[in-house]
């Protein structure tokens, strides 16, 4: 789409809707944050590291050559959250048409959408049966999505009431991995970055404590096979693990900010991956020269219609860092849930992310 016909559909007063090809944008056009500064901060949980001239030349990413798709399975689930479920080839699920729009940029007209969704006789769920599942991550922030292909199944009217066979499993590799989420002293240009001594003792290879300054030098891949190279080391008074040479330069290149989480792995083969997992953010005003948010709420009802009354197959991109709610979501867990009655009053436990530990209740 050119930049005059996106400069129509953002400042023109009417909003034709797009084809089924200029429906879904890949998430790279639609990043809701800029990562322009760092925060300030005064706490400095690690100690300030003078580096050498060399050190930035050392961490500086360099394009890997292939990738271990287990791994980068695992790392990509680990840089979405432990809440995240991403559905399997062949499984059937329920699109939730409101869910995706709530995913989008907030409509600045809410009687306007509801008009919308009535045109286009779009059901509040459509039954459909999931072709393919590609895992990704945006270039420029590493912000992870999943890029699912789903194709509606014919019969809408007779669903499903009973649970569907449960597909085999893939089997998944032996991790080791810790998430930390990073304070304004981590995201210090001038520092250094803290690793709490459980997750260096059961994550990072163990170090020489025979030395007198135990040190080693990390070298790990992120989601899109660049190299990094990282310090390790233990000492101060008391002794801690930190990374120091090579942080900054990571820092820096991702655009890390204080509350965005570093995220570590290793597999039982010694191959270390190095991550981030945005701090969840709600979207933020889109760029003019993007698209307008009635055009991408337009273009998400015409491409779900459009599939449903030709029984196509259609692309959405899921965001799990944008939003934790899941609009794609397996039969099987929907008849569960749905058997589940509640009342007024009833207290219930509900699953959420927390720092350090994947999940809390």
């Amino acid at each position: 789409m050119g930049r005059a016909q996106q400069q129509t559909l953002t400042q023109g007063e009417h909003h034709p809707v797009p084809r089924p090809d200029q429906l879904l944008l890949p998430p790279s056009s639609l990043s809701p944050r800029s990562h322009s500064s760092f925060p300030p901060g005064e706490d400095r949980t690690a100690e300030p590291v003078h580096h050498q001239p060399t050190a930035t030349r050392v961490a500086m990413a360099q394009p890997g050559r292939g990738r271990d798709p287990e791994l980068f399975a695992e790392l990509w689930r680990a840089c979405a959250g432990p809440l995240v479920e991403v559905p399997q080839r062949g499984e059937r699920v329920f699109y939730f048409l409101q869910g995706h729009l709530e995913q989008l940029q907030e409509p600045t007209d809410s009687a306007l959408l509801a008009e919308q969704i009535k045109m286009f006789q779009v059901p509040y769920k459509i039954l459909c049966k999931v072709v393919n599942v590609e895992l990704k991550a945006e270039a420029e922030t590493d912000e992870v999505y999943a890029q699912i292909t789903l194709q509606p199944e014919s019969d809408q009217d007779n669903l499903p009431l009973i649970c569907d066979p449960i597909l085999p499993e893939t089997p998944r590799p032996v991790v080791h991995t810790f998430c930390k989420i990073l304070t304004p002293s981590d995201t210090s240009t001038h520092g250094g970055f803290s690793v709490l001594r459980r997750h260096a003792n059961e994550c990072l290879p163990p170090l020489d404590m025979a030395m007198p300054t135990p040190t080693q030098e990390i070298i790990s891949k992120d989601l899109h096979g660049s190299e990094w190279r990282f310090k390790h080391i233990y000492r101060g008074q008391p002794r801690r693990h930190l990374l120091t040479t090579g942080w900054s330069t990571f820092v820096t290149s991702k655009k890390l900010m204080a509350g965005d989480a570093f995220v570590y792995l290793r597999s039982e083969t010694g191959e270390q991956r190095v991550g981030v997992r945005r701090l969840v953010q709600k979207q933020s005003t889109m760029p003019a020269s993007v698209i307008s948010s009635q055009s991408m709420h337009l273009g998400v009802l015409a491409s779900a219609s459009h599939a449903r009354k030709t029984n196509s197959i259609f692309v959405v991109y899921y965001r799990p860092r944008l939003s934790q709610s899941q609009y794609i979501v397996s039969v099987n867990k929907y008849l569960q849930a749905s058997k589940t009655g509640f009342t007024v009053g009833m207290r219930f436990r509900m699953n959420f992310e927390a720092e350090d530990v994947p999940v809390k209740k």
